[in-house]
């Protein structure tokens, strides 16, 4: 490596954010940019492993030493073709990936890990600025046409490896514009959308069609696709929110996390956030706010945390966030070894914006006035039992902890529990698992309809971005294999070999 002793020389330094009471003001990006000098230093601190576990840490197989030795030495185009040869889509996941990368960092058995996630980020960034990223056509068209149902991070990577490998790929969305979770899931002042549209002309320079207000199944024809493509990938994510049927559920006050999220993102792209719905298989009926009320936030995952961001920008009385299992360890336990990715406590920067976080604690009931609207939860301490190895296994409600707290707005962020089934999939008569979602292996992604592929979170359930990029990257090698024969497109596995 370029600096053999930059662990020793440097500690883990990550960039400034703007300060709380100036970010939650607005909906931009608030992390700053790196000084050359300080991403210099942070990519020395990379220890050249005799094995880098980093490799298999990372969902992508990223090929990291070799892309950090190349920061520090400031060759920024050799840093860009190393990433860019397993990543489609860095400016994505060196935003919003939680970096099980640096999970494995083998600096972090006793240091903190090297700053992957934001040297992959200034990568991506300097690359466009320097005009590296260019459209990556393919030499030869192969006559055959994929459609790809579904824009987010798994149907994006599907279209560009299949585009390169010469297939004619068109993208059907049936929102109003490219992008699934990351446009219409994901708050701006994580991943402003600029940054999509900026990935979305370079793939339409490239040859691929997106067809937005496209919702398969429901105003596009499922025989159409089967009849005019040689192959269909599934890639619309899992869609199905997790509810909370409890008494008072119907009260005004009560949603869906995905509806408030999405809602505000239409919003700040100047759209209409009531716009579309019977399209995109979305009931609005009602603008939700959570300005001049007491929030509460069920649920304490990404999700909920982008929610309690959001309702501090709305100026919102007060903002708590409820988690069911108790809280966790702030630091690996006996039962979280390294290389694991440790399940320990995760402090966001919407909760450092301000958010009063509970733990084991369950909502027994919506609280309503007379006009049905919500006022109150009721809700119950929680008392938990671990098993064996450190893991919250049952539970019991304690006594004499019931009690109400304030509440006008509930947004409910317990997770999702498969793709829609109604329109596309059943029409299609795809097999399903036992979850829910559409069945298929990892090893060909293929259902069982002839010639329909599935990835991402419609395959293996709800995950990360960066796992949805991995298999839209996978399956695509195998809709070229199915196609041709044979595929030329790289694979996970192959580049976790050449990287040993």
């Amino acid at each position: 490596m370029g600096k053999p002793t930059g662990f020793l020389e440097f500690t883990r330094d990550l960039p400034a954010k703007r300060k709380v009471q100036e970010r939650v003001g607005d909906y931009k990006e608030f992390i700053e940019k790196f000084p050359e000098e300080k991403l210099n230093q942070q990519a020395s601190r990379c220890m050249n492993c005799g094995i880098p576990f980093c490799h298999s840490g990372c969902p992508l197989g990223n090929v990291i030493p070799e892309f950090n030795d190349a920061v520090y030495r400031k060759n920024w185009k050799e840093a860009y073709e190393i990433l860019s040869s397993t990543n489609n889509f860095p400016e994505f996941t060196g935003r919003i990936c939680p970096a099980p990368c640096e999970s494995a960092c083998v600096l972090g058995i006793n240091q903190p890990p090297v700053a992957i996630e934001e040297i992959e980020k200034h990568i991506i960034e300097i690359a466009f600025e320097k005009g590296f990223v260019k459209p990556r056509k393919p030499n030869v068209r192969t006559g055959k046409k994929v459609a790809v149902v579904g824009s987010g991070p798994a149907g994006l990577a599907a279209a560009v490896q299949l585009n390169y490998a010469g297939h004619a790929v068109t993208v059907f969305e049936r929102d109003d514009a490219p992008g699934g979770l990351l446009r219409y899931g994901i708050p701006d002042f994580k991943l402003e959308k600029w940054i999509i549209a900026r990935r979305v002309r370079v793939m339409e320079e490239e040859g691929i069609v997106f067809k937005c207000h496209s919702n398969v199944g429901v105003n596009v024809s499922v025989n159409d696709l089967l009849r005019e493509y040689h192959a269909i990938v599934l890639a619309g994510g899992s869609t199905v929110p997790r509810d909370l049927p409890i008494p008072g559920r119907e009260l005004k006050g009560v949603y869906f996390a995905m509806q408030f999220l999405k809602q505000q993102n239409k919003r700040v792209s100047s759209k209409d956030p009531l716009a579309n719905a019977a399209i995109e298989s979305n009931i609005f009926t009602e603008n939700i706010l959570a300005h001049n009320k007491n929030v509460v936030v069920i649920g304490g995952g990404d999700t909920g945390s982008d929610c309690v961001g959001t309702s501090n920008r709305h100026g919102a009385t007060s903002v708590t966030q409820f988690e069911l299992l108790p809280k966790p360890p702030e630091s690996r336990t006996e039962f979280m070894p390294w290389p694991t990715y440790p399940m320990t406590l995760k402090t966001s920067s919407s909760h450092e914006e301000g958010a009063n976080r509970k733990w084991a604690i369950a909502t027994k009931e919506f609280v309503g006035d007379s006009n049905g609207n919500l006022k109150a939860l009721k809700i119950v301490d929680l008392e938990w039992k671990f098993t064996e190895d450190g893991k919250p296994a049952q539970f019991m409600e304690r006594e004499e902890s019931e009690r109400e707290i304030p509440c006008e707005l509930a947004l409910l962020a317990m997770g999702f529990l498969h793709p829609q089934h109604k329109g596309l999939i059943d029409e299609l008569g795809v097999e399903k698992d036992e979850r829910g979602n559409v069945k298929a292996t990892e090893k060909n992604y293929h259902t069982n309809i002839n010639k329909v592929f599935t990835a991402g979170d419609m395959r293996r359930g709800q995950s990360l971005v960066v796992w949805a990029i991995s298999e839209g990257r996978e399956c695509a090698r195998k809709v070229d294999e199915f196609l041709v024969g044979v595929s030329l497109l790289e694979s996970k596995d192959q580049n976790l070999i050449l990287s040993l």
